[in-house]
């Protein structure tokens, strides 16, 4: 039987690179964003069975449906990739921008770790990754303040629960991929530009699954 993956954010830049590198490996997918038309070019793209779920990850309650589709299925990975970044100084980036940031950033993936990983801990088996960033890894950001303080959650609460399930003896794994800059369209979403050169998707998602072989809890490329 073929293994199952689940990736949000797979319209674009990381996520979508992983829809591809994992239908290469054999994986059937179910592709997650707010882009219909993005998901279906890519699924055309891919060699396995790969199922398109829109939905706009910053509501609690398409969170929620997203789970409810999983029920009952066997997930071999859930990649929690959805997320995007803003660039300018605090008190001058706009309000709701920052809201909607931590929805997606903190909120929505806080709700998927937390289902998505019963689910796999009731079946007994299964990876969960959550897509972080070095950023999350360092003390401050200035000009992303709230961009960097996201990413420090999810590399804390990762760092939590797969301490758990460790002391658990459970076989679900848990990691996060904390790259630096990487070339995709969130460097133009986000309204940056890095002093140093990104490394491609291609290349951060081959790392990430390296660091997947090797049970790493932080995978930084």
């Amino acid at each position: 039987m073929p293994k199952f993956a689940v990736i949000t954010g797979a319209s674009s830049g990381i996520g979508a690179e992983f829809a591809r590198q994992l239908s290469a490996r054999g994986y059937n997918l179910l592709l997650v964003a707010r882009r219909a038309d993005r998901l279906e070019k890519l699924s055309d793209q891919l060699t396995t069975v790969c199922e398109i779920f829109t939905a706009d990850l910053s509501k609690k309650s398409e969170c929620l449906r997203l789970v409810k589709a999983l029920e009952g299925r066997r997930v071999d990975l859930f990649i929690n990739n959805a997320g995007f970044g803003d660039c300018g100084p605090f008190l001058q980036t706009e309000l709701d921008k920052d809201l909607d940031m931590l929805s997606v950033n903190i909120r929505a993936l806080h709700i998927l770790t937390k289902k998505i990983g019963q689910q796999l801990y009731k079946q007994g088996f299964g990876a969960l990754l959550n897509v972080g960033s070095c950023a999350g890894l360092m003390p401050a950001g200035p000009y992303m303040a709230t961009y960097y303080a996201t990413k420090a959650y999810v590399v804390s609460l990762t760092r939590g629960i797969a301490e758990e399930l460790r002391e658990q003896h459970s076989p679900v794994y848990v990691c996060a991929l904390c790259p630096g800059p990487v070339d995709t369209e969130f460097n133009d979403r986000a309204g940056v530009v890095f002093a140093l050169k990104g490394i491609s998707p291609a290349l951060c998602v081959e790392e990430a699954m390296r660091g997947m072989l090797r049970g790493k809890t932080i995978i930084v490329p």
